[in-house]
């Protein structure tokens, strides 16, 4: 413990060791003590001493207290000076105020120890792990010992934590600490940890930064908050700058509508704190950034119109317009209103619409205006109106309309202050300035424009009282020619060369003025000092457009003319030479990078980022027009005519194509709603067919009811009653159906008749057949076995003749029983013509009925015949069908007969020779037919006696 008091100041005798000398004994203790209180008093000790003897400790001691966090996890205390030790050596922070060679020597210091730290990635992961706890003592200097580190060496460290194993997501739980302190060292950690790594920012956002920086901003108190609030939109900045996948995910997130609260400001502005300008200076840029002009046009667009629809946009042009903002935060805010309408026609048009609060009201760009041609106003708040002028015109035709329209002598309103006017006063006005301003925002007014380019050429100005007035353009080409200042004459050169540009018309008012070719040729063939060189390069640029878009509608000034020209005073060469002063000039590079003119002083506010592009589409081409000869003129003239013959016919083509596509668009659609028209009608169709049967089930059904019902009742009145219904259609409908039965009849009549004679052929001829067939069998065998068919066949005979004469019957009934029913449903309907006048609508209803009733008897009557006639065809048609089979079958037979008998007569013939050869007496066949013919005669003879 002796030793411990001499390190810590305690009185020693004997002399006292250097301070290299007791960092190595406390080293050493840490190294070899056994037990925990005496290292735990060792890296005390070196941690007061760290500061002061900061090389000795981070070259000796650092190993050991890296150790110190490896080995002793279990104590808190320890753990806590280690990690405070390793911070005093990492970090570069001096509270005592150092000259500039002591401060660069110590931020190499801290460097070199963090290179030392951090050869192993092992303690940057060891680092983590302790960030995991809770204790205070350890999870406050573990935090700051890991934003040294990012500060001194950020993109090796940020490689080894974006490697780790939840490394960020260790990070961001720091936000949700309790302890304020520590949530706010985690904010200036992941500030150190995001800068320049899209990688840990994608992270960073995807753990919920967002959601949790906003609730931090919001409970802080916004704009009004403290330093916290600066370190989270710091943070933010870093997460949404050059990110597009954050700025999606912040869009999607609709995080910009929790933007809007921020810039609620009110009507007393006076005595903003530093903090709070602060604060509202970094919300502003947080917009910008989501709506820059770097960014996709897509993802800009989408950004932009969220801001209008969630009143962002509107909350920014209310401080735009309020009294009492500081000077910084108006003009940023100016910037930020700019790019949020830059583009988009929809807020453009709501800019247009706004006014500032004034007596009477004025439009918000012509008080804008009104600041920029101020030379009292702010240098950088002038150039942040002129940006706000650029954007509100950029692809805005309309808004360049209503500005060229405020110029034209139609519109001129002399009780009011125009934009035109301001725009006039400031071109003119003796400040260089504002003639430069005013001259790049009337540019702007004609920036892709043809018609307001030649809407310009109208403009007449009275320069003074007696003389007339001289056009716009002619005016710019006086003061050009006056000799001006040199920001005055590039503002003017800036505005003819953008106005002339792509407009032949302008061209020739330029030419027709005889003073302006000479000036440019005598500017732009002296050998003038270096300041205006860029002047000389912006006459050969207006020179050159004169030739490239010249039309030749002067005879003066045609393009081989002023070529033959520019030959003879200044040389070819020269002339390219002169044209290539502007793209070498400093300024052009730099105007060249982004949209908003962002100048030192006033004195280097020469170039335009839009001229600037104009200069590099045409010096190019204006380089060849002057070297092209009239004969490579004539051909390109000649290509161009045929390409524009081509594009003519192409155009022709593609203009009919498209009226084909629309004429087949058109028929489709037609064919289309035929298609469901025919579909409707034919489920219209077959709706009504489905009811047709439907009332037509439904009136047999009811007829059958009302048969049942005329049946069973025996009153005529209640049968009357009963067919109350029937009306004279039913009649009629039944007068047809009798027709059509009659007709059937006669049909089925004729066929009865013909198969009727049909069966009777048959019949006759079976009769026939047999009669000879059992009439030879007995001439030829004599034998009585055969007859039994006989009786048969007379039966059949006799049953076909009854049935023939029963069908005679039924046809002599049926046409009985029709000429019954037509002579009744006659004597009826004369019943009805005699009395219907007279009768009672219940007698005339009661005669339908009897009369209906008589029709569906008969009706029924001649079914039932008709039935019993089909059914009686149908047997016969069977008999026949057996008396055929039967007839086939005796053929059969008889054939098998005559075959055995012819057998039977051989056998019976070799018989009797043999008789006779044997010496019998044979009688023949013929004597015993005559013989049986004898005894035939005596027999008869005897009966006759």
């Amino acid at each position: 413990m002796n030793f411990f008091r001499g390190v810590m100041g305690g009185q020693a005798a004997g002399p006292q060791p250097s301070g290299a000398e007791t960092i190595q004994k406390l080293c050493d203790r840490v190294a070899s003590s056994t037990l925990l209180e005496d290292r735990r008093d060792a890296v005390r000790a070196l941690k007061s001493l760290s500061k002061k003897y900061r090389m000795e400790v981070g070259t000796q001691a650092m190993d050991h207290l890296i150790n110190i966090l490896q080995t002793d996890r279990s104590d808190s205390e320890i753990l806590g000076y280690a990690l405070d030790t390793l911070y005093n050596i990492i970090c570069n922070d001096e509270e005592e105020e150092q000259d500039e060679n002591a401060q660069k020597q110590a931020d190499d210091l801290g460097a070199q120890f963090t290179d030392k730290f951090i050869q192993d990635p092992e303690h940057i992961t060891l680092l983590l792990t302790l960030l995991e706890e809770f204790d205070f003592h350890v999870r406050w200097p573990g935090v700051k010992l890991l934003t040294a580190l990012l500060k001194n060496q950020g993109v090796q460290v940020q490689g080894i934590i974006l490697v780790s194993p939840m490394g960020v997501s260790r990070l961001m739980d720091l936000l949700a600490d309790s302890r304020e302190v520590i949530r706010n060292d985690g904010l200036l950690l992941l500030q150190q940890l995001t800068k320049g790594n899209a990688a840990i920012q994608k992270i960073v956002a995807f753990e919920n930064a967002f959601e949790r920086l906003l609730d931090i901003i919001t409970e802080e108190g916004s704009s009004d908050g403290g330093i916290v609030v600066e370190d989270c939109l710091l943070l933010l900045l870093n997460l949404l700058k050059n990110n597009s996948s954050n700025q999606n995910f912040f869009k999607e997130g609709s995080y910009i509508q929790r933007m809007k609260p921020w810039f609620e400001v009110g009507d007393d502005n006076a005595g903003w704190s530093a903090q709070k300008v602060t604060n509202l200076h970094l919300m502003l840029q947080l917009v910008r950034v989501m709506v820059s002009p770097v960014n996709s046009p897509g993802a800009t667009a989408s950004c932009q119109k969220s801001m209008y629809q969630c009143d962002l946009l509107q909350q920014l042009c209310t401080i735009l317009m309020a009294t009492g903002v500081p000077a910084d935060i108006l003009t940023e805010t100016i910037n930020t209103v700019s790019e949020v309408i830059r583009g988009s026609q929809v807020n453009q048009d709501y800019f247009a619409s706004v006014n500032a609060p004034s007596n009477p009201p004025r439009p918000a760009i012509v008080v804008l205006l009104m600041s920029m041609v101020n030379e009292r106003q702010p240098f950088v708040l002038r150039c942040a109106v002129l940006y706000c002028f650029q954007c509100f015109l950029y692809k805005n035709q309309k808004g360049q309309g209503e500005i060229v329209a405020t110029l034209l002598p139609s519109t001129i309103d002399a009780n009011s202050i125009s934009a035109g006017q301001l725009l006039c006063g400031g071109l003119f006005s003796a400040d260089s300035l504002s003639n430069w301003c005013a001259a790049v925002a009337l540019a702007h007014a004609l920036q892709d424009n043809l018609t307001q380019k030649e809407q310009l050429l109208r403009v007449q100005l009275a320069t003074s009282l007696g003389k007339p007035p001289v056009s716009l353009l002619q005016q710019c080409t006086n003061i050009l020619s006056q000799g001006s200042k040199v920001q005055t004459r590039v503002g003017l050169l800036m505005l003819l060369c953008t106005w002339i540009s792509n407009c032949p018309i302008a061209v020739t008012h330029f030419l027709h003025n005889q003073e302006n070719v000479p000036f440019l040729t005598a500017q732009i063939s002296e050998n003038l000092g270096e300041d205006e060189r860029l002047v000389q390069g912006l006459c050969a640029l207006l020179l050159g457009i004169c030739i490239y878009y010249n039309d030749n509608s002067l005879e003066n000034y045609t393009k081989e003319k002023l070529k033959q020209l520019i030959e003879k005073r200044i040389g070819k060469e020269n002339f390219v030479e002169k044209l290539g002063f502007i793209t070498k000039h400093e300024l052009y590079s730099r105007a060249a990078q982004k949209p908003q003119p962002v100048f030192p002083s006033p004195e280097q506010m020469l170039f335009d980022h839009e001229f600037t592009k104009l200069v590099k589409e045409l010096e190019g081409v204006i380089t060849k027009a002057v070297h092209k000869s009239t004969e490579e003129e004539k051909k390109e003239e000649e290509v161009k005519k045929t390409l524009e013959q081509h594009d003519n016919i192409v155009t022709q083509y593609k203009e009919l194509i498209r009226e084909q596509d629309a004429q087949i668009q058109e028929l489709k659609e037609q064919v289309a709603s035929m298609t469901s028209q025919n579909e409707q009608m034919q489920t219209t169709v077959t709706q009504q067919l489905s009811q047709i049967q439907q009332h037509k089930d439904q009136y047999n059904i009811l007829k059958l009811k009302l048969g049942k019902e005329n049946q069973s009742q025996s009153s005529s009145q209640g049968d009357g009653s009963q067919m109350n219904g029937l009306q004279t259609e039913e009649l009629s409908q039944l007068r047809e159906e009798v027709e059509e039965l009659r007709k059937q009849h006669s049909l089925l009549q004729t066929q009865l008749g013909d198969k009727d004679a049909l069966i009777n052929t048959l019949v006759c001829r079976c009769l026939c057949l047999f009669e000879s067939v059992f009439r030879h069998w007995g001439m030829i065998s004599g034998s009585q076995s055969f007859m039994k068919y006989i009786p048969e066949l007379e039966a059949l005979r006799n049953q076909v003749q009854s049935q023939s004469t029963e069908i005679t019957q039924l046809k002599t009934e049926r046409q009985d029983l029709l000429r019954k029913a037509e002579a009744g449903v006659k004597t009826n309907m004369k019943k009805r013509e005699e009395f219907g006048i007279n009768m009672p609508n219940e007698l005339l209803k009661l005669i339908g009925f009897f009369e209906v009733k008589r029709l569906s008897e008969s009706r029924a009557e001649l079914e039932q015949q008709l039935a019993s006639s089909t059914s009686t065809v149908a047997i016969l048609q069977t008999e026949k069908t057996k008396l055929q089979t039967e007839v086939q079958e005796s053929k059969k037979e008889q054939d098998d007969l005559l075959m055995l008998l012819a057998d039977q007569d051989q056998k019976i013939h070799n018989l009797k020779q043999r008789l006779k050869d044997l010496g019998e007496t044979v009688e023949d066949e013929d004597d015993l037919d005559a013989r049986d013919q004898t005894d035939d005669d005596d027999e008869e003879d005897e009966d006759e006696d």
